[in-house]
């Protein structure tokens, strides 16, 4: 199940950037079509069906060339600036090691295990506990935690979030839900701007025409209404489809990454565990959370779902990992606590068997009067070739 250098894994997430972006294309495309059939209408009224479908294709040809300079001015923004928006959405900021030097350490310790270039490293001053990363590229990746994670988890906890959302920037997922993002973008505002226009555009469906059709009355207007907006609908679907490319396998992936990464399976589980049901945070949008270690909306309806339930993961890593499962941790605290929930105070583990190193020696020498078996049955000692020393 490891992750990090899993090539066919960081070759699929290129194409599936690539198929990304030649939807994104194809769908605003389409989207254009729907607004040519609405501007059809309202330029022409209620003229014959095949006058207005004869008038939207042109309209929509005539369209291409601007819609596809648009929609490549609206990528090259998003691709220079789209740090700056996430970070004003979230409320992140840069840190170096002289603010956050415990942070920045644990990161850097990481990246040079691995000779992976660092990221930058970003605070979101936000209670919740949660983590994301972000970039197109090595010169934009970055690493955001909130304020609330480095507050709860402890150093190996921390390092293996870290670890997971190297193996995202790793994998490629990064770039690839950066993208998702921009085309879910897109989409909102060119389906916007055809709601508008259909809405608030003066469609004449029942009296005269205006321009060529001047004479024409022929009851289309309102079957292109019902095909505009039924290509919008599908344009609609169609991205939630193009979203399915993001395989919720990510997720498992760079929990295993993390995993390797650190070697420490106990401490990714721990952190899963801390973070589910914690990881709302408050300024985000629906597609930041995407992007999240977890999306506590995520699993209400599965089929929607961008990430595997945070007992599914823990699951995964159990099994092909060897971690151990302290369960779900308590969520809900009295009025005036943490609304977070208050942690174990004991070790979630402390009813597990757990072999204990033998006690130091001292400096009495090895010859010196030992513990009993009884008391120390690790003592190497007290073990001959043939069973135990005699005392």
């Amino acid at each position: 199940m490891a992750a990090y250098g899993l090539y066919s894994h960081i070759r699929a997430n290129r194409v599936r950037s690539g198929l990304l972006l030649v939807g994104l294309f194809l769908l605003v495309y389409l989207l254009s079509y729907a607004g040519a059939l609405i501007a059809s209408v309202v330029f022409n009224g209620d003229a014959p069906l095949d006058y207005l479908l004869r008038t939207a294709r042109d309209y929509f040809i005539a369209s291409i060339p601007f819609v596809t300079v648009g929609t490549a001015i609206w990528l090259w923004i998003a691709w220079q600036f789209h740090q700056r928006m996430i970070d004003a959405a979230v409320g992140s900021h840069d840190v170096a090691r002289q603010e956050e030097p415990r942070l920045y350490n644990l990161l850097e310790n990481l990246c040079i295990s691995r000779g992976i270039p660092m990221p930058k490293l970003k605070v979101v001053e936000d209670t919740a506990l949660n983590a994301f990363a972000t970039g197109l590229n090595e010169k934009q990746y970055a690493i955001s935690v909130t304020r609330g994670l480095m507050e709860r988890l402890d150093d190996a906890e921390l390092e293996a979030v870290l670890g997971h959302e190297l193996t995202h920037i790793r994998n490629g997922d990064v770039r690839m839900l950066v993208i998702a993002v921009v085309i879910a973008g897109v989409i909102s505002f060119v389906g916007e701007l055809i709601f508008r226009g259909l809405f608030r555009g003066g469609i004449r469906m029942g009296g005269g025409s205006s321009g060529g059709s001047g004479n024409k009355k022929g009851g289309g207007a309102v079957v292109v209404v019902l095909i505009a907006l039924a290509i919008v609908a599908l344009a609609w679907i169609l991205s939630i489809v193009i979203r399915f490319a993001l395989s919720r396998s990510r997720e498992y992936l760079a929990d295993a990454g993390a995993v390797e990464l650190t070697k420490n399976p106990d401490a990714m589980i721990m952190a899963l565990r801390k973070i589910e049901g914690r990881g709302e945070l408050q300024r985000a949008t629906a597609s930041i959370m995407e992007m999240c270690v977890d999306n506590p909306h995520s699993g209400f309806v599965d089929i929607f779902s961008t990430h595997p339930a945070v007992p599914d993961r823990v699951a995964a890593l159990v099994q092909m990992a060897g971690g151990r499962d302290p369960g779900p941790l308590p969520s809900i605290a009295p009025a005036g606590e943490d609304p977070f929930g208050p942690l174990p105070a004991e070790d979630p583990w402390a009813d597990q068997p757990v072999r204990q190193a033998p006690p130091p020696y001292g400096e009495t020498g090895p010859w010196d009067q030992r513990p009993s078996l009884a008391e120390n049955p690790l003592d190497p000692w007290q073990w001959g070739p043939w069973g135990p020393r005699k005392s």
